[in-house]
């Protein structure tokens, strides 16, 4: 089956290291911020508008990733609720018969931080993914700035 695809946005932001020709036809919808589905509650939801400010600057979230944004939100929020059910109740619990096991709240764990993971990098929210992406910074000017400084015959 191969890799899984890089979507052309993030190839651009990462400077198109393999020098590979991108897709110029590729689907492009609009860059824009979606509607937080009624769902996601609580800490999922709080994790939603941490990072939709921040996908939405870099180019990289538009009404079609709502989807996989709120799966990556979901699985935040059981991994932060099932982290809380650890630091109150430990790593194992003790059966009825007496036997201590480990908390299922483990497997949840794992599960989420599994998940969070794959959303994440498609979204290039991890150290890995990110650190291929290259972000032009340079603020915008002015346009006033630009016809004065233009009018004054001065140069940048």
């Amino acid at each position: 089956m191969g890799r899984t695809p890089k979507p052309t946005a993030l190839k651009k932001l990462q400077g198109n290291p393999g020098k590979r020709p991108l897709n110029n036809a590729e689907p492009a919808p609009r860059v824009e911020i979606p509607s937080c589905p009624r769902h996601i509650t609580g800490l999922a939801r709080r994790e939603w508008r941490r990072l939709t400010h921040e996908l939405y600057t870099l180019g990289l979230l538009t009404m079609v990733d709502r989807a996989a944004l709120a799966a990556y939100c979901a699985a935040y929020g059981r991994w932060a609720e099932a982290e809380k059910q650890i630091t109150k109740g430990g790593m194992t619990i003790t059966t009825p018969n007496g036997f201590e096991v480990q908390s299922p709240y483990i497997g949840i764990i794992n599960r989420s931080v599994e998940q969070m993971g794959k959303f994440a990098a498609q979204f290039g929210m991890t150290p890995a993914s990110r650190s291929h992406i290259k972000v032009d910074n340079k603020p915008e000017e002015d346009p006033f700035e630009a016809f004065v400084r233009q009018q004054l015959g001065d140069k940048k």
